[in-house]
């Protein structure tokens, strides 16, 4: 399954996604949250990792971390 790795800024609502596609997507996902986790420069970001069928439906069932801003990863 893939899997997507969002940096949400809680303030504002800007983001990066990362997607890793495939059937081990979602381990590559983990793996980078883990990461990114580590390396947080500020706790107004939020880094999750989510498991979905396609980005579409992640920016359905978590439409919150989608209200601002896209910015390169």
């Amino acid at each position: 399954m893939a899997g997507f790795v969002i940096k949400y800024n809680r303030r504002t609502g800007d983001r990066i996604v990362t997607e890793f596609p495939g059937s081990l997507g979602h381990r590559e996902a983990l793996k980078l949250r883990l990461k990114l986790e580590r390396e947080r420069e500020s706790r107004e970001w939020e880094i999750v990792s989510l498991n979905s069928d396609s980005l579409a439906t992640v920016e359905k069932t978590h439409s919150r971390y989608f209200t601002g801003h896209l910015i390169g990863a």
